[in-house]
């Protein structure tokens, strides 16, 4: 109960964040409801899917071998320095591996896309603060894609494949951070959508596999290193976006 308090908590951060978003909602005219009612309105559902995949983490995270090493230093009391010293510089690197990635994908294929949809798209992206892209993006997607959802397909795999004996095959996590990273690059297809611009194959294609790749590197670092590394690399993902998009103005 203590591991999931602090992860659940941390996680809230990132959901409470929406609320800073200059997003247009319109207020609700038959309802009467004010923008900032609907704004927490628009908290539920990622408060529930938030609770929902801490909770499969806390669960089964360590019968597959997966683990939140700073959290539970905190949880459990033992050494917060020794938990986190071995994510940091490979999280850094999994961060700027991943920009760099998805830069070139952006470099080579923003041309070939409607315009609408990067205009919009870009709108979109200067609407979200800062805070918002760090906690959420950073740190509620990383709870809900990698301590979560990749947690349970590591599972499922395992008691399928091996009845739960022994240690989950490497093929268990290798689809387990194929499938995550995919449903990551899914889950932004209702934004793009929501943006009312022309849906074409190479937006689509674009908006999946730019998505999957970072979250091909998240899933790496969480196996083999633990879901802090994951968060670090996210983080820093976001922050070299911002940096970048900055200069590029």
């Amino acid at each position: 109960m203590k591991l999931f308090a602090i992860l659940w908590l941390t996680g809230m951060t990132g959901v409470i964040s929406i609320l800073g978003m200059n997003l247009p909602i319109p207020e609700d005219e038959e309802l009467q409801l004010p923008l900032w009612s609907i704004k927490l309105l628009s908290l539920i559902q990622p408060t529930i899917l938030l609770s929902i995949a801490v909770l499969i983490g806390v669960t089964l995270a360590h019968k597959v071998g997966l683990s939140a090493p700073l959290a539970e230093a905190v949880a459990y009391g033992t050494s917060i320095a020794r938990a986190i010293q071995p994510q940091v510089i490979p999280g850094i690197i999994g961060g700027l591996v991943g920009s760099i990635a998805l830069i070139t994908i952006e470099f080579f294929t923003k041309p070939l896309l409607p315009l609408d949809f990067v205009l919009k798209g870009e709108a979109f992206s200067n609407n979200t603060s800062f805070l918002t892209r760090i906690l959420y993006g950073g740190i509620t997607e990383e709870l809900l894609l990698r301590w979560g959802v990749m947690t349970l397909f590591v599972w499922i795999g395992w008691y399928i494949f091996a009845k739960g004996q022994g240690e989950p095959s490497v093929y268990c996590f290798v689809a387990a951070i194929a499938l995550s990273a995919f449903l990551f690059g899914l889950g932004h297809l209702p934004l793009v959508f929501a943006l009312g611009t022309p849906v074409t194959t190479l937006v689509v294609a674009y908006v999946i596999i730019g998505n999957s790749v970072f979250g091909l590197i998240a899933g790496y670092l969480y196996w083999y290193l633990g879901l802090e590394a994951a968060m670090i690399a996210h983080m820093l993902f976001h922050i070299v976006r911002v940096t970048v998009n900055y200069f590029a103005r």
